[in-house]
């Protein structure tokens, strides 16, 4: 890694915190409260408060006062107290250098705050504890070079802080994962995760946020976009103005300095690295000052003025050798054995190759192993987008199906509200004409029952009372047929002859055997058909009245029942007069007459057809023979209907 891309990582202990004027004074007002109190818990608390103050003053402070919480914690069974002591030795081994024991007390850290939300899985502050501890972790995977580990230690951290809604803590989880990302040269993931970061860190007047701007535009540049790149540079410029930060102001000097060196404007250039050197060397940070003295060195070889670069090359490598840094060393003996070169004074040229070179294969060895770990993070990165598009696509197509769905549901009840409608408008149409049905039937009581009256009354004055006994006997048993089958709209087809039977057979008395008469019913008939009550009984009436009587000599009725083509054929045959012949008899009293029979049954008949769907109609003609007319023939095509 070399020392440009380190320099940026140091963000990534936001999560440890920054020296504040008002710290001091905040550790003083903590102390003395700390004398004052006397509940254990609330010991640790304070305790722990004030480890956490001095971590970056006086980091030997914050392990005493951590471990006195730790104890006090122990003693008393206080889980979060014990937890936050474990954070707080953690993050004060990582400013130490000790990573190992960091890592110790983090994991330590993550166990008793996951006992804290096994007892109470809602409180805020152990999940902002746990997500703390994971970060921080993050924080030392990353300065080990164990990225794979430290990304998925920043990922737990990024889901618990999101569920706590705690914004901050969020920004700088993002901000250390887009750091992450750019030390592997993963740039469009970098851009990403900084950006979003910066979108909340801005929101929310962080002072972080011009050195996430200043992440941006290096990305930028090392992408080759300088206007994006001097675009973000300005902008993190203006931020560093108001918060005053040396540290971020000194890089973003450098990096500026990079940006007008690429664009040839060099004494530029010049003035910005020599910027970023006094504000390092103000804040004795040797490892930015390595890389400003380089810069400089670097130009000013450029410019030819060799001797002037070999002073900073020097001072560069000094600094480097005094801190460790592998990278930066390679760089500068390298600057180091051109200089000389130049300056002809090759034996020194050469000492500072070899350096070089022992340099420059080291820096291999870890450029092989930031290879790997970087094929390593984009083989979790792909495979993550895939688990994520696999779940975005089952999401999806869950949301089309339930569309979907509730449509059909719709279109669905819909339908059903439209049958029901249907159903129950047919029902009360039925009702309607079942009703209909019945009232006419009414009407053709009255008409039957004054006729039977009238022939009783006739009878009882032309045959005397015995005989009008014997009239009212079978009149009483017709009655009683007619009553009990009148309720209903059908009746029996054995029935319905039975009542024809004793009419017939009534008139016969009353018109002293005038005619006689045959009742049939083929093998087609089945029992349990049905026919409207007293459908038949008016036509057979008007065969007496107006066929028989007037004729001369005595006549014959049939009355005939038969199944054709999915149809109940009821056939009235009488050889009286015929209609002609009546009609001039008394054109007036059987116009009236038949006009009546005929207008209910016409009515009747279109009622059935309405409740069954099935055609039902009436047919009346005269026969006749080659001398004369000799008689009527009633023919009625009713539905098949069954008795229920």
């Amino acid at each position: 890694m070399n020392l440009k891309l380190r320099l940026t990582i140091f963000l990534l202990l936001s999560f440890i915190g920054g020296i504040t004027n008002a710290q001091n004074s905040q550790i003083d007002s903590l102390q003395r409260i700390l004398r004052v109190t006397k509940i254990d818990t609330s010991k640790v608390n304070h305790y722990n408060a004030i480890a956490d103050l001095y971590k970056e003053i006086d980091t030997d402070s914050t392990l005493f006062y951590a471990q006195k919480a730790a104890f006090l914690s122990t003693k008393t069974g206080y889980n979060f107290g014990l937890a936050t002591a474990y954070n707080n030795k953690g993050n004060a081994s990582i400013i130490l250098g000790n990573y190992p024991a960091a890592l110790q007390y983090f994991k330590k850290a993550q166990t008793e705050f996951q006992k804290c939300l096994n007892q109470n899985p809602d409180q805020k502050q152990y999940k902002k504890g746990l997500a703390r501890a994971y970060a921080s972790s993050g924080v030392v995977y990353s300065e080990q070079s164990n990225y794979l580990l430290s990304l998925k230690n920043y990922e737990q951290a990024l889901l618990l802080y999101q569920e706590i809604k705690e914004e901050q803590s969020i920004s700088k989880v993002l901000n250390n994962m887009g750091v992450l990302y750019k030390s592997q040269q993963i740039y469009p993931k970098a851009l990403h995760y900084l950006k979003e970061a910066s979108k909340i860190q801005i929101a929310l007047g962080e002072q972080n946020a011009p050195m996430t701007l200043t992440n941006i535009g290096v990305i930028y540049f090392e992408l080759g976009n300088y206007k994006n790149a001097i675009e973000y540079y300005q902008k993190a410029e203006k931020g560093f103005e108001k918060n005053n930060n040396k540290r971020g102001s000194a890089l973003l000097n450098n990096y500026l300095g990079d940006y007008y060196t690429k664009q040839n404007n060099l004494s530029v250039g010049l003035g910005y690295y020599q910027e970023s050197l006094t504000l390092y060397e103000e804040i004795q940070n040797k490892f930015g000052a390595s890389l400003a003295l380089y810069n400089i060195g670097l130009l000013l070889q450029k410019q030819k003025k060799y001797n002037e670069a070999l002073s900073f090359a020097l001072k560069s490598l000094k600094y480097a050798k005094e801190i460790g840094v592998q990278d930066q060393t390679y760089h500068t003996e390298k600057l180091l054995s051109e200089l000389y070169e130049s300056l002809n004074e090759t034996k020194l040229a050469l000492t500072h190759y070899k350096n070089y070179v022992s340099s420059r294969d080291s820096i291999q060895n870890q450029e092989i192993n930031m290879k790997f770990a970087r094929a390593e993070m984009n083989y979790e990165f792909k495979k993550k987008e895939a688990l994520l598009f696999e779940k975005h696509k089952r999401e999806t197509q869950f949301v089309i199906f339930s569309i979907l769905a509730i449509l059909l549901l719709i279109v669905l009840s819909i339908v059903i509200y439209n049958r029901m409608q249907v159903k129950r408008q047919l029902t009360l149409k039925k009702e309607v004409a079942e009703y209909e049905q019945k009232a006419l039937h009414l009407q053709m009581n009255p008409h039957f029952v004054f006729n039977c009256l009238s022939s009783i009354s006739s009878f009882i004055v032309q045959n005397g009372t015995d005989s009008a006994l014997k009239y009212l006997s079978k009149f009483s048993k017709l009655m009683r047929l007619t009553l009990e089958y009148s309720k209903g709209s059908l009746i029996p087809i054995d029935k319905e002859i039975e009542s024809l039977q004793n009419y017939l057979e009534l008139e016969q008395l009353r018109f002293h055997d005038k005619f006689e008469f045959e009742i049939q019913s083929t093998e087609n008939v089945e029992f349990n058909m049905g026919l409207p009550p007293l459908l038949i009984q008016p036509f057979v009436e008007n065969a007496i009245l107006h066929g028989m009587v007037p004729k001369e000599g005595k006549g014959k009725i049939s009355v005939n029942f038969d199944v054709q083509k999915e149809q109940l054929i009821c056939t009235i045959t009488d050889d009286g007069i015929g209609l002609s012949e009546s009609k001039l008899l008394k054109e007036n009293s059987v116009t009236a007459h038949q006009s009546m029979a005929l207008e209910i049954t016409k009515k009747r008949l279109k009622i059935m057809e309405s409740i069954t769907s099935k055609s039902a109609k009436i047919e009346i003609i005269e026969l006749n023979s080659a001398q004369q007319k000799t008689g009527t023939k009633v023919t009625l095509y009713l539905p098949i209907q069954y008795m229920s």
